[in-house]
């Protein structure tokens, strides 16, 4: 049957993840501003540490509701502050409340979804990777993202942050050749 992608391990949470969520094309504008944000979260810190606060995050919050969010000012960043269950990083608040704003933005103009799904002409790119060493941390379409996303407002969205999105929501499908999620992903 092959083997899974060695990055997630044996926790269960993890494998979890890897097996239903990871590279699965994800295409509501809602879930890719959730997913940019915890991956912004991320910065400097493992995956897994966001994993397990998702539900947390999720509920402080407010379901990253994107329009709800974008009316929050500094009360609400005093809240999220003193909230343990997330990463307690100020910047990093404050730019998905901005990230909200630039989220509507362009949901208003064309649509998120078609904003980043619109350069892969609304199809995966299936990388064929065997070896972990052969997956890069940025691509020239990530920094071109990335680019395009700090030029609508956007912060925390580097160019191996955007990356990181690309292959968590399916744009680009980088499980190993070997993992039995590659032809399954590739499918859909």
């Amino acid at each position: 049957m092959g083997e899974r992608c060695k990055w997630c391990g044996a926790d269960p949470l993890y494998v979890h993840y890897h097996d239903t969520e990871w590279g699965v094309p994800e295409r509501d504008g809602r879930a890719l501003y959730e997913k940019l944000i915890l991956d912004g979260f991320q910065a400097g810190l493992a995956w897994i540490t966001i994993l397990r606060k998702r539900e947390a995050f999720r509920r402080a919050f407010d379901g990253f509701e994107p329009a709800r969010i974008a009316r929050w000012g500094e009360a609400e960043v005093a809240r999220l502050m003193a909230d343990a269950g997330i990463v307690r990083a100020r910047a990093k608040i404050e730019a998905a409340i901005g990230n909200a704003r630039a989220w509507e933005r362009i949901e208003e103009r064309q649509g998120f979804s078609a904003f980043l799904w619109d350069r892969i002409d609304g199809r995966a790119v299936q990388n064929r990777f065997s070896d972990p060493a052969q997956v890069p941390a940025e691509t020239p379409l990530s920094q071109a993202i990335s680019r395009d996303l700090k030029a609508e407002g956007f912060k925390f969205c580097g160019p191996v942050i955007v990356y990181a999105f690309m292959q968590a929501v399916g744009m680009v499908n980088d499980h190993m050749v070997t993992c039995p999620a590659h032809d399954r992903v590739a499918a859909l």
